[in-house]
């Protein structure tokens, strides 16, 4: 199997799944600090996408910290194909929300005006999340760009 930039066991895998979990964490942490975002669908899926994205990229980082500390290669058919599918599920995910969050946060800046000073509605926190759910995706779809040529590798 290839050796790839991002690969599970290596020090990039590692280093992209902490990305993942970072920026997932971070967009959370900043959307909840947002006054009233509970009240848009929109924010709370991305809560919860975020929050299954956290999971499943502190889980790959904990498998990653374990096969460089016992120098095993993590690069066999069947974890590669649950790597592969575990990916793009989060990735699906990521980008529905970040896509319809935006959606949401451009309808409320652009037609309704609602990010007016006086209406105190958190638009900056809400569009600083959204960026950083996007970063996420990004990341998440590096690695399973590169999980999938391993598995094309196989």
């Amino acid at each position: 199997m290839k050796k790839l930039i991002g690969s599970p066991g290596m020090m990039s895998g590692l280093i992209l799944r902490i990305g993942q979990f970072l920026c997932a964490a971070a967009s959370i942490g900043v959307m909840v600090s947002a006054r009233g975002f509970s009240g848009y669908t929109a924010f709370c899926y991305l809560i919860a996408s975020m929050g299954l994205q956290i999971l499943w990229s502190f889980g790959l980082a904990c498998l990653d910290v374990y096969a460089l500390k016992i120098k095993k290669d993590l690069q066999n058919p069947v974890l590669i194909s649950l790597f592969v599918v575990g990916d793009w599920v989060t990735a699906t995910l990521s980008l529905a929300a970040a896509c319809s969050s935006a959606g949401v946060a451009v309808l409320y800046a652009k037609d309704f005006d609602f990010c007016k000073p006086h209406l105190k509605i958190p638009c900056a926190r809400f569009d600083l999340s959204i960026a950083l759910a996007f970063t996420t995706w990004l990341l998440v779809a590096i690695s399973s760009h590169v999980m999938f040529w391993i598995l094309a590798s196989v």
